[in-house]
């Protein structure tokens, strides 16, 4: 009996996917339409600047067709400012300019850090055969 039910749930999915009524994934016969523009148009921006842990950056861009230009800036570990301007039109590249303001600072050494050192722990090795 229970063999006869199997068959008849097969029978009947089978039908259901000849019918049209399921298209999977591989189905040929559907159609998409794309609402894809040629002309790329959008302006955003944008930035981050946290006192307390020193994050200081941004980024603008804008694109209309194939003329895109932007700009992003970011505050170096060293202390100085990193601005780059750049630009990408149609196939020719992207263009950029890239500009620093103020001086690198660098500690004197390592030792002159305010952060500590940090030391691995000494290993220590453990004889088997040594009693207890």
């Amino acid at each position: 009996m229970n063999t006869k039910i199997l068959i008849l749930l097969g029978l009947a999915a089978l039908a259901t996917a000849d019918s049209g009524e399921f298209r999977g994934y591989g189905d040929s016969q559907q159609s998409f339409e794309s609402y894809e523009s040629d002309d790329a148009k959008y302006n955003f921006n944008w930035a981050v600047k946290d006192d307390d842990s020193g994050n200081d950056f941004g980024h603008q861009e804008g694109r209309d067709g194939d003329n895109t230009q932007g700009s992003y800036y970011v505050h170096l570990p060293d202390g100085r400012l990193q601005q780059v301007a750049y630009q990408v039109v149609g196939d020719d590249g992207y263009i950029a300019d890239v500009q620093y303001e103020g001086e690198a600072r660098y500690p004197d050494s390592f030792e002159s850090r305010e952060s500590p050192r940090y030391t691995p722990p000494r290993p220590a090795y453990y004889d088997s055969n040594e009693s207890k």
